[in-house]
């Protein structure tokens, strides 16, 4: 079997010089290295679009081809576990557990796996997910009992309950705190030949912005070569370089300040009026942005079924906050780069984390008609400190309203703190996006190791990305309320 697939990519390898100026045999084989990629023939895959991308002399085919085949490696590397091992994880966790078992929560969809070069291979987070799928579905009370016992979130009730308190005659942000940062970023030993040059973009605060405000850079590890981008970019960033040495990891680290303020937008106080749909700003935050803010005919079906004969902005946004409550656990998800289309895979596996349930809510938002835009960075509650997602509502007549779809409703009978996530934020935040998929500056070569989104940072190399399993990240942070 080794044998004649050896035979057939040499083959392909042959025809592949002889025809080295063909465009058109250049995108067929484009298209061969996806269906292989989603049949998950990622060997073969990733051997033909390292052929393809060494022997043509087409910049453009180059790149395709480069990213196809770090897509095809990144999927090997999100799915790892092997039958025996998903066995043995589940039965450390599930004292009852049997393997006729195992089927059913494939079939369920609460078992994630994909065959990967013609053998089963489970999600690398697939055993943890499981739990939080069974305790969601099958063990509701319990789960909800044990979260609302949760000391990190009843700091959090008992933090937005005073936003709440403070904002009772305005909407302007209350309850700052002080936040010092030191982020550093870690290349691995000889992850590029010694002396090659590292490019290396790090996530940095936006600026001017009503609830993070007083942004300084305290320190940096190279102050004699770095790059800030305009605060106008849809990713905030640092950019350094540094040289690679034999056998010693290369470090970049910056260190940064900022005020950071919660806000609450009381529901009772916002009044929509119809928006103006001649203006650039809804046109902008109402139209689709492929791959992953879309209007696919199952997101359609799903908000109008939702939505009802509702026109009130505010209530449908209510009315998805809610249902996304119900229907949609936090679940750890795969990187996004190789997920084709987030919300109808967060539709059809029912589960997702922050990002994830954001894509498909925005989805769902700008299908109505209603302006929402994404917003990104870290979630930095003490000792919690996480990448985090959430987005921004727009009502005419108010303004922007933050929204965090993934922070769910509150334990609370006292209904405006129960639903204070629908319109309102914690202090705990640190905004580094204001939109997806922008560019990086200075421009970023090679596919991104987070194509849409920006937290972590990117790395590469004059030979190609480095991904995520080639540096480490660390987040140290302080905070002080003010």
């Amino acid at each position: 079997m080794k044998r004649v697939l050896l035979l057939s990519l040499l083959s392909f390898l042959l025809v592949l010089l002889a025809c080295r100026n063909n465009i058109t045999l250049y995108n067929e084989t484009l298209l061969r290295i996806k269906k292989l990629t989603d049949s998950g023939n990622l060997k073969e895959a990733i051997f033909i679009a390292d052929s393809l991308k060494n022997e043509t002399r087409d910049e453009m085919i180059k790149w395709k081809a480069d990213s196809m085949a770090e897509i095809a490696k990144r999927i090997a590397l999100e799915f790892t576990v092997t039958e025996d091992k998903i066995d043995s994880l589940l039965l450390i966790s599930i004292p009852d557990y049997d393997q006729s078992q195992r089927s059913k929560w494939e079939e369920a969809g609460w078992l994630e796996y994909r065959i990967i070069n013609g053998e089963k291979r489970y999600f690398n987070r697939a055993a943890s997910n499981l739990l939080l799928l069974r305790n969601f579905h099958l063990n509701r009370p319990y789960r909800d009992s044990l979260i609302a016992r949760n000391p990190a979130i009843i700091f959090r009730k008992n933090h937005t309950a005073e936003i709440i308190k403070k904002s009772t005659n305005s909407f302007s942000p209350v309850v700052p705190v002080y936040v010092e940062v030191i982020y550093t970023i870690t290349v691995k030993p000889d992850a590029v030949p010694p002396g090659a040059t590292i490019r290396c973009w790090m996530p940095f605060p936006k600026e001017n912005r009503e609830r993070q405000t007083e942004v300084y850079l305290t320190g940096i590890s190279n102050e004699d070569n770095f790059l800030l981008s305009p605060d106008s970019m849809v990713h905030r960033t640092i950019y350094m370089e540094e040289k690679a040495r034999r056998g010693i990891p290369t470090i970049f680290q910056i260190a940064f300040s900022f005020f950071s303020y919660g806000q609450y937008f009381d529901p009772e106080r916002i009044k929509p009026a119809p928006y103006d749909k001649n203006s650039d700003l809804y046109r902008i935050y109402t139209q689709e942005e492929p791959p992953h803010i879309t209007f696919s005919e199952n997101i359609r079906n799903l908000a109008d079924s939702i939505a009802g004969n509702e026109t009130n902005p505010l209530e449908i946004v209510k009315k998805f906050f809610y249902w996304f409550n119900e229907n949609i656990p936090w679940a750890g998800a795969p990187e996004y780069s190789i997920i084709p289309d987030i919300p109808e895979y967060t539709l059809k596996d029912r589960r997702g984390d922050c990002g994830m349930q954001t894509f498909l809510l925005m989805s769902m938002l700008r299908y109505k008609g209603i302006p929402v835009k994404w917003q990104s960075g870290w979630m930095i509650p003490p000792q919690a400190e996480n990448l985090h997602d959430w987005c921004e509502v727009y009502y005419e007549g108010t303004g922007w309203v933050p929204l965090d779809v993934s922070y769910n409703l509150q334990y609370s009978a006292d209904r405006k703190l129960k639903e204070f996530y629908i319109t309102g934020i914690d202090s705990y935040r640190l905004i580094i996006n204001d939109g997806v998929a922008g560019r990086l500056y200075p421009e970023k070569k090679y596919l991104r190791s987070e194509p849409f989104d920006f937290q972590r940072g990117e790395v590469e190399w004059e030979g190609g990305n480095l991904y995520f399993d080639k540096w480490d990240y660390d987040i140290k942070v302080k905070i002080k309320k003010m």
